[in-house]
């Protein structure tokens, strides 16, 4: 089993969440509007997902430069992201490595569509919970950012395995609880969330679904 990190978690805890407006807010409409995954997801009013998911430039940059030295990635490297969304995250990567090799892929023609031109001819659609189109190991590293929640504990193994199958090293971040006050929050704020889990039943599902690398959980405090 791979290390845990801490990459995402400060850019996490700097959005303020008002858990119990959204728990009554016609969240199972929200919900079955939000598993889309395409405009109103994205873009649309708050109540669905992200409000308006806009670049930024710089807000993804820590993330790109903690990955870069966490893995020793160069302008000879390869990326995967797994449920890449818009790709931001990749796109922040290219800039610092112009000659790195990415790819990426999504449900989401929304969020494909919306990527930087640059790498929107490296993406494209495909389900976390099938079968990735790539060879044993041809990826240095696989990432997936807030994705693998979203699958069932039954998809769950398909994906893990197939992360760990495309790569060489992985790091995978999802969302996760410790105590009943965080598990409560998650599921008032969640809104395509299908595996609730805490951390240690996550780590057991790594170790007997067959993934070794790294991750990293965020929580709603």
């Amino acid at each position: 089993m791979g290390k845990e990190l801490n990459i995402v978690t400060p850019l996490h805890k700097a959005t303020a969440r008002k858990y119990l407006d959204r728990m009554i807010d016609d969240k199972v409409n929200c919900m079955m509007k939000a598993k889309e995954y395409e405009y109103d997801y994205w873009d649309g009013d708050r109540r669905y997902g992200y409000g308006g998911y806009k670049f930024i430039e710089g807000r993804w940059k820590p993330v790109a430069e903690a990955l870069i030295q966490n893995y020793n990635l160069s302008n000879q490297s390869s990326i995967l992201d797994i449920g890449c969304g818009k790709a931001f995250l990749l796109y922040e990567i290219k800039k610092i490595l112009p000659d790195i090799k990415i790819s990426g892929f999504d449900i989401s023609n929304h969020g494909i569509n919306s990527a930087k031109d640059i790498i929107k001819s490296d993406l494209f659609i495909h389900r976390a919970q099938e079968r990735y189109p790539f060879e044993d190991k041809q990826f240095d590293l696989a990432i997936s950012l807030g994705c693998f929640h979203n699958l069932k504990i039954f998809e769950l193994n398909i994906a893990l395995k197939e992360m760990e199958r495309v790569a060489k090293n992985g790091y995978l971040m999802l969302e996760s609880y410790r105590s009943e006050q965080e598990l409560f929050n998650l599921q008032c704020w969640a809104l395509t969330c299908e595996s609730f889990f805490e951390k240690e039943e996550w780590i057991w599902i790594y170790n007997n679904f067959g993934y070794s690398g790294d991750y990293e959980f965020i929580y709603f405090e």
